[in-house]
């Protein structure tokens, strides 16, 4: 088992496709979502679900790995998370198929309670955001140098991320992927480091519930 890993924890719509697309290109063995235990074997970075909730215990599982937080600015991040939301509602709710059990898991944990109303209240939306915030800064207060918070729209910090993952070469700029609305960029990419989420299509038991 790899225990250095980087996880990127920030919640969706906060740039994970941009920043995973970047550090394919740099090397890494990159999957954007995992849902089998193969592929957080084979990754080398890791993002979006089930890692913006599951933190504490990948932290655990791979004790050396260093951790990314996105952040956005929320006039910006709201309109855009309400429309993946949105679109992604009756696939979380529906008990009789949907989306995986990991993702429906992973919004639900994040979003609760998740409901119309809900989803569509940008003070709820607003609430999730900074909470999210606090629990992640609470948890890495006592190990501060495991996580580094980015924003890919300043420039000034990319320099400082090039040295918290003492990549290469330095990071000039982010790609701006999945703008508009658009959520398949991660799906339409090809790249011999990317690592497939899930096995034929099927997420399966994580060894990390049961590890730590």
């Amino acid at each position: 088992m790899n225990n250095e890993k980087v996880f990127i924890i920030g919640l969706p719509r906060t740039g994970t496709t941009s920043v995973c697309s970047k550090l394919l290109t740099l090397g890494y063995r990159v999957a954007h979502t995992a849902y089998t235990q193969n592929a957080f074997d084979q990754a080398q970075v890791i993002a979006d679900t089930p890692i913006f909730c599951d933190y504490p215990l990948l932290d655990k599982y791979y004790p050396n790995s260093k951790f990314i937080y996105l952040t956005r600015a929320m006039e910006s991040w709201l309109p855009s998370i309400k429309q993946l939301l949105q679109r992604m509602y009756i696939n979380i709710v529906r008990s009789d198929g949907g989306f995986n059990p990991i993702i429906k898991r992973s919004y639900q944990q994040v979003f609760t309670p998740f409901n119309q109303q809900n989803i569509n209240s940008d003070e709820f939306l607003a609430a999730c955001y900074q909470r999210h915030i606090a629990e992640v800064s609470d948890y890495f207060s006592v190990t501060p140098k495991k996580l580094f918070t980015l924003d890919v729209s300043q420039p000034e910090t990319f320099e400082q991320l090039h040295q918290f993952l003492q990549l290469p070469q330095p990071i000039t700029k982010f790609d701006r992927l999945n703008v508009g609305g658009k959520i398949t960029a991660w799906k339409d990419l090809t790249h011999p480091n990317k690592i497939a989420s899930t096995r034929n299509g099927k997420s399966s038991a994580l060894n990390y519930f049961n590890n730590v």
